[in-house]
């Protein structure tokens, strides 16, 4: 097998792609031949040592894939050797196999391919535990995406969509705004024709009929979060996803007070391990939503694996929109 492989987690260009043994799978494992990955904001933390699980070295970035299986190990029951599957494991996607734990893998339905499967999981997950779980979405309420034309911000579009809301998709470029609205997006604001912040409010205002929105889908944080939740309607959610946009803010305790709003955590990596009942049956939900047309993956672009140092640069230019996937 060939990998990409980090052996001093000092960023992007430390890492080396190698030919290494192809592993064996142990009790509970399963070898998987991966035919597509797709590339998420923490997969660049963790070659930086930055993320806040730092895997022993040496190590194969690559959270999210998809694949066939080759081989199984004891005590597997759930996948067989030629299935489909996609896996976030948190690390192994970028090279041509990988090891994974067997409950970590989707079997995939007919008509699914690897490039969408590779770009499903992190993404739909994560806003359909935030918007559907923690911030009890309801039909007719209006949500502010923020950072909407990236991979979590244009599944949260059309998963929203899907739950019959009214959306608004901030981004930062006339075309990403354009693509927001055809994923679904009711009304979209361009963050650089609406600074200073103030300014940011009136759009709000003027968007939402004076009201704010129901809930509010944020992964950027950063100097964008107060403003925002400052706008935010009464009874209002205001889902706490994470911090692309660089420093955590500091939000006033006073503010969730004055609106009777809910700052709101979303870590949909804890709650699929402290609750995989209830997260087996969401992907199942997400998976028939696939097949029916709801949602589907925006692919910015697919490149071969080999170039997965181009695909980091990308992504780092702030000009994707949706995933970039890495094919082998």
């Amino acid at each position: 097998m060939q990998a990409w492989l980090c052996e001093t987690p000092t960023g992007v260009d430390a890492l080396t792609w190698q030919t290494l043994p192809t592993p064996q799978p142990g009790k509970g494992e399963v070898l998987i031949r991966i035919e597509a990955a797709s590339l998420n904001f923490p997969d660049l933390l963790i070659v930086q040592n930055k993320y806040q699980i730092k895997p022993s070295l040496p190590f194969v970035p690559g959270a999210e894939y998809a694949g066939t299986v080759e081989a199984v190990g004891e005590g597997v029951v759930h996948v067989q050797v030629g299935a489909a599957v996609a896996c976030l494991s948190g690390t192994g996607g970028f090279g041509t196999h990988t090891l994974a734990p067997a409950h970590l893998c989707m079997p995939l339905p007919p008509g699914f391919p690897a490039t969408d499967a590779a770009a499903f999981i992190m993404t739909y997950a994560t806003s359909y535990h935030a918007l559907i779980d923690r911030a009890a979405l309801q039909p007719g309420e209006t949500v502010l995406i923020l950072g909407a034309a990236g991979g979590v911000g244009t599944a949260a579009i059309q998963i929203a969509k899907a739950a019959g809301a009214r959306v608004i998709a901030a981004a930062f470029t006339a075309d990403k705004c354009e693509t927001c609205l055809k994923l679904g997006a009711d009304a979209t604001i361009n963050y650089t024709e609406h600074t200073p912040a103030g300014t940011l409010r009136d759009q709000i205002k003027q968007l939402t009929d004076g009201k704010g929105p129901d809930v509010v889908y944020d992964p950027v944080g950063a100097d964008l979060a107060e403003p925002v939740f400052r706008s935010i309607a009464w009874r209002g959610r205001y889902l706490v996803v994470g911090f692309a946009g660089g420093p955590i803010p500091q939000i006033p305790m006073n503010l969730p007070l004055l609106k009777g709003a809910s700052l709101v955590g979303v870590f949909w990596g804890e709650f699929a391990r402290r609750e995989p009942k209830a997260n087996a049956a969401m992907m199942q939900t997400l998976a028939t939503w696939y097949g029916q047309g709801k949602v589907k993956p925006l692919i910015h672009q697919a490149l071969p694996m080999a170039e997965l140092k181009q695909a980091y640069a990308t992504m780092g230019s702030r000009g994707v929109q949706g995933k970039l996937v890495l094919v082998n």
